[in-house]
């Protein structure tokens, strides 16, 4: 038996838009609810949410029954991290901080066994052979898994030609919460300036034939982001719908009601 069938590395390379959302509040609960409302896939974050392999474990165990995609980002792109990620049963990974050619090429080789890469062969001791079920896991992995890269740094936007001539990345997302930061626009993502750059390096991934993503809650960005063709796209997190939900609640019971 084959490692599974990545459904949403096929439907990038098909360039079919892919709708995801950031989960972060770290319970498969959660994890469980998100994945029976549509989206195509589903980010566990370990980089900023209170994640650990455990507990994103339990979250794709979670989400399995809806095949939902779940999409990890490490806290930074460590081999060691990466293998026990690929091990635990994810095929797609978003990884952080992204700056140079070399470092994402190091990356390609932590996604795949020798003489590709360098992953560990342990297959038969991991989830994501079934533990040890997938006969032929160790020949068929290599074709699913799913490397993304996320550039979210001036260094990283100056070293976007050269990452995109790397073979064996699949895909190049932009993060403009940090790279706002790295502009010196802290906390102003709208910011001319930093849409400007935003949008010129998706269209540079696309000009380039690489597939294009972006997390964003600004309607204007999301918009501008379809019409140039990202192929996956997050459109906010668990954390910020919930908490605008919350209020929105509240705000709408108190105009209706006197105050006591």
């Amino acid at each position: 038996m084959q490692a599974p069938r990545n459904q949403f590395k096929h439907a990038i390379n098909a360039s079919q838009r892919q709708i995801g959302l950031w989960v972060a509040l770290g319970h498969a609960n959660g994890a469980e609810l998100l994945a029976s409302t549509g989206y195509d896939w589903l980010l566990i974050d370990l980089e900023h949410a209170p994640n650990d392999l455990r507990s994103a474990v339990a979250q794709m165990q979670a989400m399995a029954a809806s095949g939902v995609t779940p999409v990890i980002r490490p806290p930074i792109g460590e081999t060691w991290m990466i293998k026990q990620i690929l091990d635990a049963g994810c095929q797609t990974l978003l990884i952080p901080m992204v700056e140079s050619a070399e470092q994402a090429q190091a990356l390609v080789q932590a996604m795949h066994y020798p003489p590709r890469g360098v992953r560990g062969v342990g297959a038969a001791l991991a989830r994501a052979s079934q533990y040890g079920g997938l006969s032929d896991y160790l020949r068929t992995a290599g074709d699913e898994v799913c490397l993304l890269l996320q550039v979210e740094s001036q260094k990283g936007l100056d070293a976007l030609d050269d990452i995109l001539k790397v073979e064996g990345v699949d895909g190049v997302f932009i993060g403009p919460a940090d790279l706002t930061a790295d502009m010196g626009y802290l906390g102003n993502p709208t910011a001319e300036p930093v849409v400007k750059a935003v949008e010129e390096a998706l269209i540079k991934i696309k000009a380039a034939g690489q597939k294009a993503g972006i997390l964003t809650s600004d309607p204007n960005l999301l918009r501008r982001a379809d019409e140039i063709g990202a192929e996956f796209i997050a459109i906010g997190s668990d954390v910020g719908l919930l908490r605008v939900a919350a209020a929105q609640a509240l705000n709408s019971f108190k105009a209706m009601t006197q105050p006591k």
